[in-house]
């Protein structure tokens, strides 16, 4: 009952990410493949899950492929109701699924001018308007979410859920750039970020070196420090 994981670089990968934690932060049995998003073997490394093309990408225990994040979270919480991927009142878990659909899409502008990356935090980035418009709409969200559960602090929901998954690389974004979020925002990123599976996936990118850098920018940098 082993499920494989198809996954891209650690350091990178936002929507990697995604997928790792949630078979890792509900405790399902899974196997990881990395694919060659830098080295330009990917579509060779994902050919034998085709016609799926991106990462991540999941194979159940029975061969079945699936992809896209969102596909993969409705499969995993079906499959295993018992590990409370979404949350438990009706309410929550609606307003849940769709925060993730819609950070699964949208926010464009964020993820485009800040992609994930967990080596460092930037200094003197300016966010663009669009930018400041997805991170007001990252704080509308939110205050809903809480507002639905009840919940000021810690996971959105009260217990950890998905959509606390589908946020952390948002979270990676937020940090790694200094955005500028509301004091309450910040710390629920922070939490994020600071959860042993995170730190322990931090870890392992950043045995990885690069030359040159992806997304390196002109600008100041100092440690990753929460």
């Amino acid at each position: 009952m082993t499920y494989t994981l198809y996954i891209a670089d650690r350091m990178y990968s936002s929507w990697s990410l995604r997928g790792w934690l949630m078979l890792e932060k509900f405790s399902l049995p899974y196997d990881t493949r990395l694919v060659g998003l830098y080295n330009g073997t990917m579509a060779q490394d994902l050919a034998e899950v085709a016609p799926a093309r991106l990462v991540p990408t999941l194979v159940l225990p029975d061969g079945t492929v699936v992809g896209e994040t969102m596909a993969m979270a409705e499969t995993l919480a079906e499959r295993h109701p018992e590990a409370g991927l979404w949350p438990a009142s009706e309410a929550s878990r609606a307003t849940a699924r769709w925060l993730c659909a819609e950070m699964a899409a949208g926010f464009g502008a964020l993820r485009s001018a800040c992609p994930m990356q967990l080596g460092h935090i930037w200094q003197g980035f300016e966010p663009s308007e669009a930018v400041l418009s997805d991170l007001s709409r990252l704080e509308t969200l939110f205050a809903h979410a809480r507002a639905v559960s009840g919940h000021a602090r810690g996971p959105l929901f009260g217990a950890y859920s998905l959509a606390d998954v589908f946020y952390t690389p948002v979270a990676a974004r937020v940090i790694g750039f200094d955005l500028p979020v509301s004091t309450e925002t910040r710390a629920y990123c922070v939490e994020l970020l600071s959860d042993p599976a995170v730190l322990a996936w931090q870890a392992e990118a950043r045995k990885v070196h690069y030359d040159p850098e992806p997304y390196a920018l002109d600008l100041e940098r100092k440690p990753w420090a929460l």
